[in-house]
């Protein structure tokens, strides 16, 4: 049996201070709750922003009255936050206590740039603070390796989150060197840890440089930032005997979204402050439960910078079974994909970084990997450069080679001369590289 997630008696208890609602927790009182709250943001939306006063007509706006109803009114997408972030807000610059600017992947260069007040971020403390109570009790030590240099940054709300647990949150940072990690993790006896999916893989590949240290006993380990692998989460289970959560974030929902609770069975979402839909990538259509498309939030408790119908390129699809811990909250399926991520390849069939991150990850010792894709004499090849742990078998390559011919996709491509691949490339494990955004690059036009 399965302790209930503890996101619902706290978003009861938003919901409650709002509506009065007394007992149990009903999706009629979610949505009732989440109606009134949209209306208030697209009010505000069009009484504050200029871009959102543009784009949305206040007429429609005014008639909306369920869900239905919403769901006619136009996106907000990545390029509308590049193009004039500042239209975008609905309050004087002055009040602004966060701003963060997001490198673009695209073709334009233009960065993204978030703006938070300090009631904006307060709700993300708030959320991790129940949201890591899931797999955290008080007097554990909790080591944070994202970023937490700077007030308001992800790994700075997360501690002040865990010490409102009252656990001990140690922050490190992103991991350079794993054994330094390593060495953190044996003397000051860490309980749980919060990383980025690939990091954390390499520190449990990776052999502590503390002689005669004590056995690292980690309960749990929460995962972020990234797609998470299903043989990465089997292999740190297999090696430090933890259980291992997923967490579904992006800094445009505030960087909190949704975590698994005890039953590791998917997202419980952020209700009381964020409006989930799935579309259909191409249509916009909204998609019924069961149905994977493209996640789109829309912000219901945010006074800076609110977001209406927000595409967020990230492949998932809402669960309608109930979970085994018993919640009435929605579950959303771990993302597997980017929308962008998915590249057809000229023989057919698509490849996906989730498809490589599969295969590759199953052979033992491999931390991480580059892909791209080109064209030679008209024809696909794939090259992949390797990032391989020290006891890594010295036939790495073959093992990679063979793991990619397990995928259908590629060795079909192959076998019908549509796809080469190329020599596969192994760096041995010295210093991480810094975390950047996953993708393959597909160079193919570039040829």
């Amino acid at each position: 049996m399965y302790r209930k997630t503890p996101l619902e008696p706290w978003i009861m208890g938003k919901i409650a201070g709002r509506l009065g609602g007394k007992g149990s927790l009903t999706r009629y009182l979610i949505e009732t709750y989440q109606m009134q709250k949209l209306k208030e943001t697209l009010a505000l939306a069009i009484d504050k922003s200029p871009f959102y006063r543009r784009r949305l007509n206040r007429r429609h706006v005014e008639k909306i009255r369920s869900f239905k109803d919403f769901q006619g009114l136009p996106f907000t997408t990545p390029g509308d936050l590049r193009q004039n972030p500042l239209q975008l807000l609905c309050i004087s610059q002055d009040r602004i206590n966060r701003v963060v600017t997001l490198d673009s992947s695209g073709t334009t260069g233009l960065p993204k740039r978030l703006f938070f007040t300090a009631g904006d971020q307060e709700l993300t403390r708030d959320f991790f603070q129940h949201g890591m109570s899931t797999l955290v009790r008080p007097g554990d030590k909790v080591l944070i390796l994202l970023p937490g240099e700077l007030p308001g940054s992800v790994g700075d709300l997360l501690a002040d989150g865990l010490r409102r647990l009252q656990a001990l949150p140690i922050h490190h940072g992103l991991v350079r060197d794993p054994g330094a990690v390593l060495e953190i993790m044996t003397k000051e006896r860490i309980d749980s840890l919060v990383g980025i999916p690939t990091q954390v893989l390499s520190l449990a590949c990776s052999e502590s440089p503390v002689q005669g240290a004590d056995k690292i006993f980690l309960k749990s380990v929460l995962l972020s930032t990234d797609h998470v692998p299903v043989t990465i989460v089997s292999y740190l289970k297999k090696t430090w005997g933890c259980r291992v959560f997923n967490h579904y974030g992006m800094t445009e929902m505030g960087l909190g979204g949704g975590v698994e609770c005890e039953a590791l069975a998917g997202y419980h979402l952020r209700e009381a402050d964020l409006l989930f839909e799935i579309i259909h990538p191409e249509t916009g259509e909204v998609l019924p439960e069961g149905e994977e498309g493209e996640v789109v939030f829309t912000t219901l408790t945010r006074q800076g910078m609110p977001l209406i119908r927000y595409r967020t390129g990230d492949i998932a699809g809402f669960i309608p079974e109930p979970c085994p811990c018993g919640t009435v909250l929605k579950r959303m399926s771990p993302v597997r994909d980017r929308v962008q991520g998915r590249i057809a390849l000229t023989g057919g069939g698509i490849l996906s970084m989730s498809r490589l991150d599969e295969a590759l990850f199953a052979v033992k010792g491999v931390i991480n990997f580059q892909a791209a894709l080109s064209t030679e004499n008209n024809t696909d090849r794939l090259d992949l450069i390797v990032q391989a742990a020290g006891w890594a078998a010295e036939n790495v390559p073959f093992l990679v080679e063979r793991a990619l011919f397990s995928d259908p996709v590629i060795s079909c491509n192959f076998r019908r001369g549509k796809l080469i691949l190329a020599p596969i490339r192994v760096e041995p494990l010295r210093e991480l590289r810094r975390p950047q955004k996953r993708v393959i690059r597909d160079l193919r036009s570039e040829d």
